[in-house]
């Protein structure tokens, strides 16, 4: 039976660096019953630079061996207000993706299932590729969404452990409010632990 990979590039946003510095990225929803793939149903969000990025690192590990398809070209004039210029690229991200999943060799490079399937920045994914990182590409893939690699009983867990130890400040405050501060503390600490990792990276190459 032919196995089946879906994937659309939908819901551009834009992101603002600062008051003076914009973007637009795309969630990337993928659904399978391809063995190819630990994940059968993902979703991320990348922004075009890291498309590129993509591209350039499976033509390099390809070795040559196949063409990768082209992307949707920079357009020198692209506008973050013009919505057709933004829906055309969005068009052409997706049947880019749509061809690379289509080519064995391509589908069975670990920055394409990291891209598609992990929250990792460009950096932690060529650091998590080459075997750089504490956990593996499986581990990344299987544990996108929660934070810091926590479960949802690691979660409850620690929600029970600070309400016990801080009875005075939880007062009047649903649990949902309280997981919802837990998951904001843990996204910072692996921001925090990425910035460390890639600080230790630099100095060891």
């Amino acid at each position: 039976m032919q196995q089946v990979i879906s994937v659309w590039v939908r819901d551009p946003r834009m992101q603002k660096n600062d008051f003076w510095h914009a973007y637009i990225d795309y969630e990337i929803c993928l659904h399978t019953d391809s063995v190819c793939f630990t994940k059968k149903i993902s979703q991320v969000r990348r922004r075009y630079s890291e498309f590129v990025w993509l591209r350039r690192k499976l033509q390099a590990n390809s070795m040559l061996m196949v063409h990768v398809p082209g992307l949707p070209p920079k357009n020198p004039f692209f506008s973050l207000n013009n919505a057709q210029q933004i829906t055309d690229r969005m068009k052409g991200l997706q049947k880019f993706l749509e061809q690379v999943l289509q080519n064995p060799l391509l589908l069975s490079d670990s920055c394409l299932h990291l891209f598609l399937q992990s929250q990792l920045s460009v950096p932690m994914i060529e650091a998590c590729a080459a075997g750089r990182t504490h956990y593996s590409v499986v581990q990344a893939v299987q544990r996108c969404g929660l934070r810091r690699f926590h479960s949802e009983e690691d979660l409850h867990n620690n929600l029970k452990i600070s309400c016990d130890s801080d009875s005075d400040s939880s007062e009047g405050r649903d649990p949902e409010h309280k997981i919802k501060d837990l998951e904001a503390s843990s996204l910072d600490l692996i921001e925090t632990s990425q910035e460390e990792e890639l600080s230790c990276l630099s100095r060891s190459t």
